[in-house]
Formats: structure tokens, C-alpha cells, sequence
């Protein structure tokens, strides 16, 4: 809200009315005020929670060592990002709305997940089955709203909003209006399509069941990730600087007109919300490097892969989600392949065998000795080429 006060002046204050200006304020100021309550916020965690996070028992003496280790740490992340966003972002814009919904929504589902296990000193928290009901309940309000946005105005405009009835005509409102045109149903039900120039596979109806996939999807290839010290939180300010570019790019006209993708009046605004979960996210990483004195937990993790899927349905870059939060996929797939392998053969010859050591796949490179630094160096690596490689198919069209 800083900015709209100060934005109308013509002098130094301008600077304000330009997005990257206050998206690179916005990771200062959620970075400092990260660092500077850290601390506080670590302590009052370790006294209410006494023995911290239970740590399962994998047969690795790198985890049991963690015992003690206070959990919610996710709580730094996300007041961090609030005041970012607070400051320097346009709270008129509706994408900044969504996009915090489905954030803290899903923090609140990993904050009760992490309060049970705690209180309960036990590693099973909320059940699998009800975070799933949540979180896809959560997605379908988000995609339903994200779908009637785009609906609200034509990609090939350079700022017009349209008028529909029911949702969108609502969301259109809340955006200043040039010029009324009609919809088009293709770029609100479609997804757009890896290498084409502004193609859209039309889903109709079933653009929200794509997108609630897309968001719930995210946030538990995250949650499989929060596993050792800055192992997601470093992979996940990458990911969210190269979405941080594409929501950019994706808002501005002329950028996504030279580059033959979508453009969505608005979009870039979401680059403000993404910096200052890059500050907060930093900042965060000062208290959780190795060894870490705090954990993000299921309030983090959940939150941030919350947090990227819906940015990748909002800018309708779902399938580059598969590259840039590539590590990610990875973890998830991991789990896939040893949980359904084992289920198989076990099916078949009594017997269930498993395709790694362990899963999550940063767990199978402990098995083999490897130091818990070195996994995790080598994933933060893995992690920006990944995030590169997502920005590059942007001119791949």
C-alpha cells in the first residue's frame, strides 16, 4: 500500500509506479524484516514446542541428530512476505489476491498438520486423506477464480477488460476498464500449449480439475523436498525467481507479444508477491542453513508449493512448471515410483522391493554415504539449471 501513496509523485517517487522497482524492494524488506525477527520468532518456537519436531527413525545418524529442532518455522517465511507485499505491492490487483489465498490457506492446513505432530510428539499429523480434500478444495475456489479472470478480458488486448456475467463480469470490476470486448473461451478454459505461439487446448470446464492437479501437485512435491537442512527453501527461490520473470513478461504487452506467449493484463504484479517470497525466503535460509536451528515444516513447504502452483496456472505456464520446479518433480516421482514398485512385486511375489534405498531421492544419496552438504549443494545446482532451462523454452516457440 507504501507505493500507492507515494506513487502519484512526479519526482524519485515515480520510480514506484514500475514493477521491478518494487519487486526488488519488496525482497529487501521481507529479507530484513526476516533477519532482524528471526531470532525471536525461533525462541518463542523452541519454548512452546519443548522437544521440537519428532524426527522419524530412517536408520540415518544425520537426522536422529536434528532432535530438538523447533518446526513452524514457515511462520519466518510468511510474515516476511506479508510485509513485502504489504509495502510495495497493489493490493487492487486481483492475481495478488488469488495467489495469497491459496499461499496462506495452505500454510494454515501445514501449520495444523505441524501443530498435531507436535502436541502429539508423533510423526503423523493431519491425515493424508483430508489434507488432500482441503488442499483440492482450496485449488478449485483459486482455478475457478483464476479461469473467470481470464475470461475478464481478451489476450490479444493490451489492457481491456471485458464484461462477462456471473464471475468474471465480478473480477473484471475490480480491474480499471479502457474498452469492452468479448471473452475469449478458448485462453480462460485452455492451457497453453509447450512451444507454440499463443495456443490454447481447450478444457472448458475441466481447466479447474487441471489446475487444482497443477496446485495440489505443487505443494506436495515441496513437502516431499523439506527434508534436510536449505534443501527446498534455496530450489524454491529459484523457481520463483524464473516465475518471478514470467509473470513479468507475461503482464507486459509488448514482452509477450515478441516472445509469442500468453498475455495477461495484470500478471505482472505477481512478480512483487514473488519477491518478497524470494527476501522472505533468504532470509529464512540464515536460520535454516546447516545446521539448521529452525525448520520450515509442513507450514512452509505447503505454503510455497501452494504458492508456485497457483502462480503457474495465474499465468498460464503450468507445463513449465514440470522444468523449472524440476527437483521437485524429482522428489515427487521418487516417492511414486517406490511407493507403486513396491505395491507391485509385492503383489506379485509376496515380496515388495524398492526401486531406491529410500525415497525421497535425497534420503537413497544418504544411504550411500553421501554428507548431508553434499546432497544438498548438488540439488541446489541441479536446482538452477532446472529453473534456467524453464526460462529458455520461453523463446523455444
Amino acid at each position: 500500500m507504501l507505493y500507492e501513496w507515494l506513487a502519484a509523485d512526479s519526482g524519485f517517487f515515480n520510480l514506484l509506479n514500475y514493477i521491478t522497482f518494487r519487486a526488488g524492494a519488496a525482497v529487501v524488506t521481507a529479507f530484513l524484516v526476516t533477519v532482524v525477527f528471526g531470532d525471536m520468532i525461533i525462541n518463542m518456537l523452541r519454548a512452546r514446542q519443548g522437544k521440537g519436531q519428532p524426527i522419524r527413525d530412517l536408520s540415518l545418524e544425520q537426522q536422529l541428530s536434528k532432535q530438538g529442532t523447533p518446526t513452524m518455522g514457515g511462520v519466518l517465511i510468511w510474515i516476511g512476505l506479508l510485509v513485502g507485499v504489504l509495502l510495495w505491492g497493489n493490493l487492487r490487483n486481483p492475481y495478488v489476491w488469488v495467489v495469497l489465498f491459496v499461499t496462506l490457506s495452505y500454510a494454515l492446513l501445514g501449520f495444523l498438520d505441524d501443530y498435531a505432530k507436535v502436541t502429539k510428539q508423533s510423526a503423523d499429523g493431519v491425515s493424508a486423506r483430508a489434507r488432500l480434500l482441503i488442499g483440492f478444495g482450496i485449488a478449485a475456489v483459486a482455478c475457478a477464480f483464476i479461469m473467470g479472470l481470464h475470461g475478464a478480458h481478451t489476450p490479444a488486448g493490451h489492457a481491456e477488460w471485458g464484461s462477462l456475467n456471473g464471475l468474471a463480469e465480478m473480477i473484471a470490476s475490480m480491474a480499471p476498464k479502457t474498452s469492452v470486448q468479448p471473452a475469449d473461451p478458448a485462453f480462460s478454459g485452455g492451457v497453453a500449449v509447450p512451444f507454440v505461439n499463443n495456443y490454447f487446448l481447450p478444457l472448458g470446464g475441466f481447466f479447474i480439475l487441471f489446475g487444482m492437479i497443477v496446485v495440489v501437485g505443487s505443494a506436495n512435491a515441496v513437502n516431499f523436498t523439506d527434508g534436510l537442512d536449505g534443501l527446498a527453501i534455496v530450489p524454491m527461490t529459484f523457481a520463483a525467481a524464473a516465475y518471478a520473470m514470467i509473470a513479468y513478461l507475461t503482464g507486459n504487452f509488448v514482452f509477450a507479444e515478441y516472445l509469442g506467449i500468453q498475455f495477461a493484463p495484470g500478471a505482472g504484479e505477481i512478480s512483487v508477491l514473488l519477491g518478497a517470497m524470494i527476501g522472505a525466503g533468504m532470509g529464512f535460509l540464515w536460520f535454516n542453513a546447516y545446521p539448521a536451528k529452525v525448520f520450515m515444516g509442513d507450514t512452509g513447504s505447503l505454503g510455497l508449493g501452494g504458492m508456485l502452483g497457483v502462480v503457474a496456472v495465474a499465468t498460464k505456464h503450468e507445463f513449465a512448471l514440470v522444468i523449472i520446479g524440476g527437483l521437485f518433480v524429482m522428489e515427487a516421482l521418487s516417492v511414486m515410483m517406490q511407493v507403486g514398485w513396491f505395491k507391485i512385486t509385492k503383489r506379485l511375489t509376496g515380496t515388495g522391493k524398492r526401486i531406491f534405498l529410500m525415497a525421497p531421492l535425497h534420503h537413497h544419496f544418504q544411504k550411500k554415504n553421501w554428507p548431508e552438504t553434499r546432497v544438498v549443494a548438488r540439488f541446489w545446482i541441479l536446482s538452477v539449471l532446472f529453473a534456467l532451462a524453464g526460462l529458455a523454452t520461453l523463446k523455444l516457440r
